[in-house]
């Protein structure tokens, strides 16, 4: 009777460790890709053991003004994930708590919007940015960071509005005795207890805005580039720069995991708690 659970088990296992090595097969094929010259990458035969080799590294670290394309990067992201924790939090708690008209409307309608696709936007976005002459490279860079806020908050003031929920209200009406204002409220009693799901929100927010391409390209120049964007460089008259490309993807990636990896925790915890019914 005791082997049934144990063979369901072994079978769970066995269906995780197919499903991880399908989910980081690409990422395994990236990796080696990026170690390998033009003569192993395009062998008939899949070379799995090879002499590694750190050129393309080099040409994408000091060849192709990596510095310009890490710090685009780095501050639509990181700008536009503050932006979107400091909207998305006030915003959750009044329609959380809140009562006001078109509250369900608000609700809804902030859902749905979440689920438009970045490329059904493009054009539109494209054109304001067209009207609003957005010129230079901080302008770009600032204008795509408020893109990036838009695309992202609604995201975050759904996850972060089931974080709101779970908070009993009794604490807040203690506080409010007590002679707490409402910002006093929000800062030293329902902050403190949706740290995860802050920390949630930052992470699926930061990893959309670094990853972003479509936008990204259609709105920057050449000095306003992100990486994602600065991987197309290796598209040349002459070929494929596979190769580079490969390494450009591996060094994009790293930041996501090793965030995604430190603060797994977290993010499980944040996801459990905030996946009930308000």
């Amino acid at each position: 009777m005791s082997q049934a659970p144990e063979r369901t088990n072994l079978g769970h296992y066995a269906l995780v460790v197919v499903l991880a090595l399908l989910a980081t097969g690409p990422v395994y094929i990236m990796l080696m890709t990026s170690f390998k010259n033009q003569v192993d990458m395009f062998s008939r035969v899949p070379l799995w053991i090879f002499a590694p080799t750190l050129d393309n590294y080099s040409v994408v670290l000091f060849d192709k003004k990596f510095d310009r394309y890490l710090f685009n990067s780095l501050f639509v992201a990181i700008i536009s994930t503050l932006i979107t924790l400091a909207l998305a939090g006030s915003a959750a708690y009044a329609i959380a708590r809140k009562d006001f008209w078109g509250r369900g409307l608000v609700s809804y309608g902030n859902l749905m919007i979440r689920m438009v696709p970045p490329a059904v936007i493009a054009v539109p976005v494209f054109a304001l940015w067209s009207r609003w002459g957005f010129s230079g490279r901080f302008e770009e860079l600032w204008g795509l960071t408020l893109f990036y806020t838009a695309l992202n908050l609604p995201f975050a003031i759904w996850l972060l509005f089931s974080f709101v929920k779970q908070i009993p209200e009794d604490l807040e009406e203690a506080a409010i005795v007590d002679g707490a204002t409402p910002f006093q409220v929000f800062r030293l009693v329902i902050f403190p207890l949706m740290k995860s799901g802050y920390a949630v929100a930052a992470i699926f927010t930061f990893r959309i805005a670094w990853n972003e391409f479509l936008l990204a390209l259609f709105l920057t120049g050449r000095k306003a580039r992100t990486l994602p964007v600065a991987i197309q460089g290796f598209l040349t008259d002459e070929g494929v720069e596979w190769g580079r490309i490969m390494a450009m993807g591996t060094l994009i990636v790293i930041p996501s995991l090793v965030i995604t990896f430190f603060a797994a925790r977290q993010i499980i915890t944040g996801l459990t708690t905030g996946a009930v019914k308000g």
